[in-house]
């Protein structure tokens, strides 16, 4: 596993001191690596050497383990039904192929609105519930409290935040190496239009969170961020250093005449077993063990599990934890069942994509509108560059 998870198989050790484990650390394939299939590739060479549980911190990795024949199913024996009904709907589709389970989900990064309660009462504004709402917000803030943000655009998971959330099918995995890319209708270019918009009254930063630029002159300029549950902690208290008692969560904002409320997720992670495994009975228990215990998803996970019943106990951790200005359980409970489930997850990345395409194009000062043909053109050919057969 990566260094994150590497205390949770601590715990399961001391927990279990009669099992013995060989626990190996790895960069849990983060930003795309591809580490482990390459690992996987040797080991299939070799005939040995393959882990026993592994975990990824993609989500689209049984886009290649399958047809490797690494990542056993789950749902064929290993696990009880009873026991897979308790994760969150929709949060293992990433791990189903042709209705066999071949991982399990780890956390999830559903998105809701991220926002500074004291400004918010300060100034007067109610937390917006559309996207019409936040865009005339945004326009306010402008106006009325310039050099303060709505929202960022900088970074390479901007897509899987606001393009995702508004229901823009660039991305809808249709079949094991079938895709569908409609990067230019008109859920892409409504949002696409706000953000740019925002952009261009200086509410919408393009600069990225985690830069040094950000950090040292935007931080404590935000009035609202709509982004994944580990903004809270890991963006807000641990990076911004934001007091205790000032950011609060609402639902991502809904496009007026939506029925189905919509938000996008960016990251999350997933566990896979090896279907090479000597030793199935020992791996599963681990498996069920780090996805779904109290002891450590539901009271040490940096990241809102999966599995519903640590969620549930994992909330209240963060509720009484004095850092939050009300109640963050309700909107994150209510949007892990959101997530759109026509954007899914190809073995090509789209945040490599949208850097290569979209970002140097934002700092040029060209529309995201302007640019969504040539993002949809350059979808398309990585998907076909990875043996998809792609419709438009």
């Amino acid at each position: 596993m990566d260094a994150t998870r590497l205390v949770a198989a601590e715990m399961y050790q001391k927990a279990h001191p009669s099992v013995s484990m060989n626990i190996v650390s790895y960069d849990g394939d983060a930003n795309g690596s591809n580490y482990l299939q390459t690992k996987v590739s040797l080991f299939n060479r070799t005939r040995e050497g393959w882990p026993d549980v592994v975990f990824s911190s993609q989500n689209n990795e049984v886009t290649w383990a399958v047809d490797a024949g690494f990542t056993a199913p789950l749902n064929k024996g290993l696990l009880p039904e009873s026991l897979l009904a308790d994760w969150a709907p929709n949060a293992n589709d990433p791990c189903l192929v042709d209705g066999t389970l071949y991982c399990l989900r780890n956390d999830l990064s559903q998105t809701v609105l991220w926002y500074d309660a004291s400004l918010m009462r300060q100034w007067g504004y109610q937390v917006p519930t559309t996207w019409e709402d936040y865009e005339a917000l945004g326009k306010r803030v402008a106006q009325e409290h310039p050099g303060y943000l709505v929202g960022s655009a900088g970074d390479v998971f901007t897509p899987e935040i606001y393009l995702w959330a508004s229901k823009c099918g660039a991305n809808q995995i249709t079949g094991p190496k079938a895709v569908t890319v409609r990067a230019t209708g008109p859920n892409c270019t409504r949002m696409a239009a706000l953000l740019d918009t925002l952009i261009e009254n200086r509410t919408m930063s393009t600069s990225s969170v985690f830069s040094s630029d950000f950090d040292k002159n935007l931080a404590g300029k935000i009035l609202m961020m709509p982004g994944p549950a580990w903004f809270g902690g890991a963006l807000f208290q641990d990076a911004f250093k934001v007091p205790a008692g000032r950011i609060a969560v609402a639902p991502m904002p809904q496009w007026s005449g939506e029925e189905e409320p919509a938000v996008g997720n960016v990251g999350g992670g997933t566990w896979l077993l090896s279907a090479h495994s000597t030793n199935l009975k020992a791996a599963t228990d681990f498996l069920t063990w780090v996805t779904t215990s109290d002891e450590y998803q539901g009271t040490e996970a940096p990241g809102y599990p999966a599995h519903a019943p640590a969620a549930t106990t994992w909330l209240a951790k963060q509720n009484s934890s004095g850092y939050y200005a009300g109640d963050i359980a309700a909107p994150l409970r209510a949007a892990a069942g959101q997530v759109w489930p026509e954007w899914g997850y190809g073995q090509f990345s789209q945040e490599a994509i949208w850097a290569a395409t979209v970002t140097p194009g934002l700092t040029a000062g060209k529309s995201i509108v302007s640019l969504l043909p040539a993002w949809q053109d350059a979808i398309v050919n990585h998907a076909r560059a990875n043996g998809y057969a792609v419709t438009r």
